[in-house]
């Protein structure tokens, strides 16, 4: 999840948001039951967090369908923006 989030930041691609959480839950659930636990955990405690300092309620309803979406092992790709770079 650490390695999605940085790319993220590296990539500084608009609207790649849902494409990284659901990068992240992902790789995180492909590291079998244990991963795909703490990545629930751990974005279950962002989103709230995000919601406790006023982040719309929508945008996170979003962010945590595209998380589960990746620990569903579902692809990422589903959630690619135009013009994010092939590296990522």
């Amino acid at each position: 999840m650490w390695r999605a989030y940085s790319d993220m930041k590296e990539a500084n691609c608009k609207n790649s948001d849902k494409y990284f959480h659901a990068r992240g839950n992902y790789d995180a659930a492909q590291r079998g039951p244990g991963g795909a636990w703490a990545a629930e955990i751990i974005s279950d405690a962002r989103e709230g967090f995000q919601s406790f300092i006023g982040r719309g309620h929508e945008d996170s309803m979003a962010d945590q369908e595209a998380n589960r979406w990746g620990r569903s092992g579902n692809d990422p790709n589903h959630y690619r923006p135009k013009g994010l770079p092939h590296k990522y």
